[in-house]
C-alpha cells in the first residue's frame, strides 16, 4: 500500500491524522524544518466552499500522517480565531483524526453534545495544477477547550502524499502521539473519549486514548513538562511524538541545529515553530 492510500482508514477505524502549529512566518518555519532534514511542501492558500479561509499553510508529509504549519493571512473569522489562539501561546493548537466518513462523524458528535459546526469542504491548489480536497468536522468553540480538535476525510490524498514530499533526510516515519495538557486529566480524557469514540486507559502517569494509528496522551502541566521540557498553560496541546528510524541520530541533528534535547529525547522547539517533539523508535499506538 502506498503512502497516499494509507491515509484513508477503513470503515470503523480511526487514525491520528495530523497536528498543526500556528506560526507567524511560514518562510521561517520552512527554513528551520529543511535544516532539520524535512522535505517541506510549498506555501499554499486554503479555500473553503464559502471562499478564501484567510489562512495559508505548508506541510511535512510523512508515511504515517503529517505535520501542518498554519499562519493567518487575512481578517476572516477563521484567521481571527487563529490569532487569538496564538496570543495564548506559540505552538501546536490543532489535533486532527482521520476518518473514512466525515458526515457520520458529524452526526455522532452532534448526538454526543459537541454541537459540531457545519461540515467544511476545504481545498487548495498544489504543484502541477492538482487540487487537495478534504472534508472537516469541527466541534463548536469551547467544546474541546484544549484547541481545535477535529476530524478529516481525505478526498484526494494522492495530490499531496507524493514521493518528492516524502524524501526526508532525517529518518522520521510518522506521527505517533499527541500530548494534551489538562487540569483534571481523567475528566478531560472522558470528554476526549466521547469525541473519539474510544476508551481511556492509564499509561504510566498519563491517560492514553489509542487509535488504529497513533494515540492521545493527557496529563497535568507538571506531568507533561517533566517529559517534554516545555508546555503551555492548561488547557492546551503541548506537542507530539515522532516515530523515527533512529531517534538518537535525529536527536543529534536537532542538537547540531542548536535545539535543546532532554534525557527523554524530547526537543523543545524555538518560537518559529513552538511546542515540543518526543522522538520514539517506532510508531506507538
Amino acid at each position: 500500500m502506498n503512502a497516499a492510500d494509507r491515509q484513508r482508514p477503513p470503515p470503523g477505524q480511526l487514525t491520528l491524522d495530523h497536528v498543526s502549529h500556528f506560526v507567524p512566518d511560514l518562510e521561517e518555519a520552512g527554513a528551520l524544518l529543511a535544516k532539520l532534514g524535512f522535505a517541506v511542501t510549498p506555501i499554499s492558500a486554503q479555500v473553503t466552499q464559502d471562499g478564501p479561509a484567510g489562512t495559508s499553510n505548508r506541510c511535512v508529509m510523512l508515511p504515517h500522517g503529517y505535520l501542518e504549519f498554519l499562519t493567518p493571512t487575512a481578517d476572516t473569522p477563521n484567521a481571527q480565531r487563529m490569532r487569538k489562539s496564538m496570543r495564548r501561546y506559540r505552538g501546536v493548537h490543532l489535533v486532527c483524526f482521520g476518518t473514512p466518513a466525515a458526515e457520520e462523524e458529524h452526526a455522532r458528535l452532534r448526538a454526543h453534545g459537541f454541537t459540531p459546526q457545519p461540515l467544511v469542504h476545504l481545498e487548495r491548489k498544489v504543484e502541477d495544477g492538482m487540487t487537495v480536497r478534504f472534508s472537516v468536522v469541527r466541534a463548536a468553540p469551547g467544546k474541546m477547550p484544549e484547541g481545535r480538535v477535529q476530524y478529516v476525510q481525505h478526498l484526494a490524498p494522492e495530490a499531496i502524499w507524493r514521493p518528492a514530499h516524502l524524501r526526508h533526510r532525517n529518518g522520521v516515519l510518522g506521527l505517533a502521539a499527541a500530548y494534551v495538557v489538562a487540569t483534571n486529566p481523567a475528566r478531560a480524557a472522558a470528554r476526549w473519549a466521547r469525541f473519539m469514540g474510544g476508551l481511556p486507559r492509564r499509561e504510566g502517569r498519563l491517560v492514553s486514548l489509542e487509535t488504529e494509528r497513533g494515540k492521545v496522551l493527557i496529563g497535568t502541566r507538571a506531568q507533561i513538562k517533566a517529559l517534554l521540557g516545555a508546555v503551555p498553560r492548561s488547557p492546551g496541546i503541548a506537542g507530539y511524538a515522532l516515530a523515527c528510524k533512529d531517534p538518537q541520530a535525529f536527536a543529534r541533528r536537532c542538537k547540531d541545529a542548536g535545539l535543546k534535547v532532554n534525557r527523554h529525547l524530547a526537543v523543545v522547539l524555538p518560537p518559529a515553530l513552538g511546542g515540543a517533539w518526543q522522538l520514539v523508535s517506532r510508531e506507538k499506538k
